[in-house]
Order: structure tokens, then sequence, then C-alpha cells
């Protein structure tokens, strides 16, 4: 009997849920055959006793599409829909409340909870006049997380990519401001800042902040340049498949 599947033609027609169960999978094993399957289980909706029947040829060439289709950049959207509920992106970002700061920090860290970071950046529109709307107030991301998760890939990662650049442009502006800054001071002004920040009196603590920040940018910058989804070692392994047979 055929096997007729739907294989999703871009990432907005992946939810969020279907991305964070393959990265989960992909972190917890090192069986690349096992991955392929998963992935084509996930990601096309299909039983893994099913995968298990298709060509080699027909796994590879869904590998190499998910590779292709993962490597979009795709465009920020202010609003996007799930079912007939319409959300909004924070409207006003420079006068965001500590608390979706806090929960952004702590949320925006982890793909597993990426769909509590969407419900605090992105909340149902109240009021709505062409371009313009109102999101409802935040009070949690408790509330419409779940939901979240099956918020479009496409939205969930330009808003990811939204988020990271705009935190590291502030850490290098940061950065570059300390260091112009300590340029200007003899060691003695450099003591009285270090004690003012609780770090040693030597202004060593200082340097050691800046270099933390540093590090913290240039793992942000990393994790710009990384694709979304690596599926390079399973398309090597099953390369070699072919090639042998």
């Amino acid at each position: 009997m055929k096997l007729e599947i739907t294989v999703p033609s871009s990432i907005s027609e992946i939810p969020l849920v279907n991305y964070q169960k393959f990265l989960k999978l992909q972190q917890s094993s090192n069986d690349e055959e096992f991955i392929a399957q998963k992935m084509i289980e996930i990601f096309c909706g299909i039983e893994l006793k099913d995968v298990v029947k298709m060509k080699l040829t027909s796994v590879n060439d869904l590998i190499i599409h998910f590779k292709n289709i993962f490597a979009e950049k795709p465009k920020f959207k202010p609003t996007f829909k799930i079912k007939d509920l319409e959300f909004g992106f924070i409207t006003d970002l420079e006068n965001i409340s500590f608390g979706e700061y806090v929960d952004l920090d702590n949320y925006l860290s982890k793909w597993d909870d990426f769909h509590k970071a969407m419900a605090v950046m992105y909340r149902p529109i109240k009021i709505k006049d062409g371009e313009k709307y109102e999101i409802i107030e935040y009070t949690g991301a408790g509330e419409y997380g779940e939901l979240m998760k099956y918020a479009p890939m496409d939205v969930a990662i330009s808003a990811s990519v939204f988020f990271w650049t705009l935190g590291s442009e502030l850490l290098s502006a940061t950065l570059n401001y300390l260091e112009t800054e300590l340029k200007k001071m003899n060691e003695t002004e450099q003591a009285t800042l270090a004690q003012e920040l609780n770090s040693e009196k030597s202004g060593v603590g200082i340097v050691q902040s800046m270099d933390s920040l540093k590090a913290t940018l240039q793992d942000m910058t990393k994790l710009l340049n990384t694709d979304y989804i690596n599926v390079l070692p399973i398309l090597r392994s099953k390369q070699k498949k072919t090639k042998s047979n």
C-alpha cells in the first residue's frame, strides 16, 4: 500500500511544539538513523512504523528538504493567529515591565521554555485599527503559554532572532561605553567605581565583569549564526549508506 504523507512546504507550517520535540530527541540520542526516522515522524505527522517502510532515497530527500526549509530566514511578524485568536507583539519595548523582562530573560535561554517566552512577547490583541493595535496587559506566561506551543515556527524563529539581535546590540553598546569610560579613569577612580559595583577594590572586578559581558556577547553571536536544525551528521550517514548499497 502506498504511503501518503503531508510534508510541510515551509517552517510556517510547523508548530513550535514539534520543533521542541525534535530538539529534545536530538539532544538525548546519538543514533542518527533513529533521529532521522523520528524527524520525519514528528514533522510529517506519521507513525514511526510507517517511516521505516519508506525507501531510503525518500528518507534522504526528506532530510534534505527539512534542512533547506530550516535554513530559511523568516521575516519578523508583529501579528499572527492561532485558530481565530490574533496575537500582537509587544508594542512598546522601551517601557517593558520588570515582570516581562525577568520572564523573558528566563524563558529565552532554552527552547524547551520558548512557548512561555512567546506568551510574553505576543499577547491577544484587544483593539486593532489598521496596522495599529493594543494587546492585553501582561499577567504572566501561564495563561497563554500552552497555546503558544502551536505558534508557527517562522514566527518563533524571527522573534528569537529579533531579541537575540537586540540583546547583542545592547551588550555591545554597554561594552563600548565601559571601555571608553575606564580609559578616562585613573586607578583611584576605577577602585571607587569597583566599590560602587560591589567588586574588588583594585578594579579587577570591573575587568572581570567586562570579560563576562564579552563572553556573553560571543555566545549570543554564535547563536545568531547557528542553524536551527542540524541534520548534517544524519545526511553524511545516509549518503554513506546509499553509496555502500
